[in-house]
């Protein structure tokens, strides 16, 4: 007596790759959201990263050291920058190359693709608030320019790094869209 070959059929076959197709149709875009909050996530702390560089430079220099936030038709450039002659580091005299660049330029969107410093389009305020200035400067003692600089993310995510002039030190916010306000990032 013969014994039935093993297999499926070609309805059970089409069917199962119909449950995948919907499966992955649901799924895909979550991943796809999830990887870009996770991006601008990862830009963010970069960026908060950049601005402990500085503060570590300016204490271990015994100088003062910025990041010079510079706007352009294609985005906000950040570069770091150390004071030359110990007045404190101005846009002026960086523009002379008295205060000289140590590193940088560099563009959020360049280090993670699709990560900007903005604000989404309509929203109040400017991206980055330092007083009306476009330096955040550290002291050879840690101390700093008050602000923060906001970054926006593909999907629409936005985190904040807002930085205490009395300790330089800074404090990573989201964006919580349902609560509609700014929350601690982790």
């Amino acid at each position: 007596m013969r014994q039935p070959a093993g297999g499926h059929t070609l309805v059970e076959v089409l069917f199962s790759l119909g449950l995948v197709a919907v499966a992955a149709g649901i799924c895909v875009p979550m991943i796809m959201a999830g990887v870009e909050t996770a991006r601008a996530r990862a830009a963010t702390r970069y960026l908060a990263a950049q601005m402990g560089v500085a503060r570590f430079q300016a204490v271990g220099r015994g100088a003062m050291v910025a990041l010079h936030f510079t706007q352009d038709a294609t985005g906000v450039a950040v570069t770091m920058v150390v004071d030359g002659n110990r007045n404190g580091v101005r846009t002026i005299e960086i523009e002379a190359g008295t205060d000289r660049r140590i590193d940088g330029p560099f563009r959020l969107d360049d280090l993670f693709p699709g990560v900007v410093i903005g604000l989404p389009a309509g929203a109040p305020g400017q991206a980055v608030q330092l007083g009306g200035s476009n330096l955040l400067s550290f002291s050879p003692s840690g101390t700093s320019t008050s602000g923060t600089v906001h970054v926006l993310g593909r999907d629409g995510s936005q985190f904040a790094v807002r930085v205490l002039g009395a300790t330089g030190r800074t404090r990573v916010l989201r964006f919580d869209a349902a609560m509609e306000q700014w929350v601690d990032a982790w």
